[in-house]
């Protein structure tokens, strides 16, 4: 009897380790290497999918900087405890212009066959801006669905009010790793 109890108290220390160490690895891979994460608007459409499953990948974010294309994620510049998932159109260095609607990188116009206009003939703001030189450690932003997202044309600083264009490299989370 005494040895049917030693080998369940046993057993339960085994399982509350297991369950204990199941935990903080998910934390930490969690925390540091990749996670789930879903768009809750159609800002990215056709692209990313609202409401649909993706994996933030964090870790080469620390070594290697955002390049053009890149899907990332970071927090709102505009809204405290919100993050955005934004297509990378400019880095640092480059010259990004918009001329009704059309992208100009460096004087060349963008070829972007992921992107959606939902509103074609309608000139909405940011559809004109620049140009605009990408400054050091920072990246241009923008949704894939175009006239349907907030994004590097458009913010606001909520205090002064001034036009905030780009993304500072050291607050973007990961990138999205697309199936």
């Amino acid at each position: 009897m005494y040895f049917d109890s030693f080998l369940t108290q046993r057993s339960f220390v085994r399982v509350v380790k297991l369950v204990f160490s199941a935990a903080i690895s998910a934390l930490l891979i969690r925390s540091f290497i990749a996670e789930g994460i879903y768009p809750a608007s159609g800002s990215m459409e056709p692209t990313l999918l609202k409401d649909k499953h993706y994996i933030l990948e964090k870790v080469t974010i620390k070594f290697i900087p955002p390049k053009r294309s890149d899907i990332i994620v970071f927090p709102s510049p505009v809204q405290k405890n919100h993050d955005l998932i934004k297509r990378v159109i400019a880095v640092c260095g480059d010259n990004i212009e918009i001329r009704r609607k059309k992208v100009f990188l460096n004087n060349v116009p963008l070829e972007e066959n992921y992107v959606q206009y939902t509103r074609p003939n309608e000139l909405l703001k940011g559809d004109d801006l620049g140009p605009l030189a990408v400054p050091n450690g920072k990246v241009f932003v923008m949704g894939d669905n175009r006239d349907e997202s907030g994004d590097s044309r458009d913010w606001k600083d909520p205090v002064t009010k001034e036009s905030i264009y780009f993304i500072d490299n050291k607050n973007v989370k990961g990138r999205i790793i697309r199936f």
